[in-house]
């Protein structure tokens, strides 16, 4: 169903493409920054969830309804915007109280997955970006174009999950060590806090 040649291609451009740092992989870091290491991977995990949704949805021609609708596309936009907002707004408002050994910090495990699976599916850009990247490396000769545009689609989400989780776990056990510090635990609400901004503002400004 995928031929090989051009699924080797993929891979390469992928595993480059996961590597590199970008929005998702920030949120993360801010996250992991905020609440320890298993915070960071549960957003990873979040993020990646909804990176297969918008696979899905591209697959099923939901891209095509952007285009015919362009107001929509917007609307989600300035939803993504404000939602990261309000996430900045939290972490800012955070009292940052030193992180004790086996205690939580920071946002909790159920929240920080479901908040970068919302930031992720908020934001229309992942959508066309998977109807642009995605259809180079189908064969519609092959025959099953959806299954072959899943199975890519479904590779680039576990393959962002491994480097998106590495970095969360890893943010996260250096925020650990640091947030025992009430002055470094508030610097780091600060960081995450303006991270979600920047996030936003990005967001809310590129059309």
């Amino acid at each position: 169903m995928v031929d090989m040649s051009s699924s080797a291609a993929f891979l390469v451009a992928a595993f480059a493409l996961c590597i590199t740092p970008g929005p998702d992989m920030m949120f993360i870091v801010a996250m992991g920054g905020r609440g320890g290491p298993r915070t960071g991977v549960l957003a990873a995990c979040g993020v990646a969830c909804a990176m297969f949704v918008h696979t899905v949805a591209a697959a099923l021609g939901l891209s095509a309804l952007f285009l015919a609708l362009p107001t929509l596309y917007h609307l989600l936009r300035w939803a993504g915007a404000a939602y990261l907002l309000y996430l900045a707004v939290r972490a800012f408002r955070d009292r940052a109280v030193p992180v004790e050994d086996g205690a939580a910090a920071g946002p909790g495990r159920r929240r920080a997955f479901w908040q970068g699976a919302v930031t992720n599916l908020l934001n229309p850009k992942v959508i066309l970006f998977n109807v642009a990247f995605l259809p180079q490396f189908v064969d519609p000769g092959l025959g099953h174009v959806r299954e072959q545009f899943l199975v890519f689609g479904l590779t680039i989400t576990v393959m962002g999950l491994g480097v998106d989780g590495s970095i969360g776990l890893l943010s996260g056990k250096l925020s650990s060590l640091l947030r025992r510090s009430r002055r470094v635990a508030r610097g780091l609400n600060i960081f995450s806090g303006t991270v979600f901004t920047a996030l936003a503002v990005r967001l809310s400004t590129q059309g």
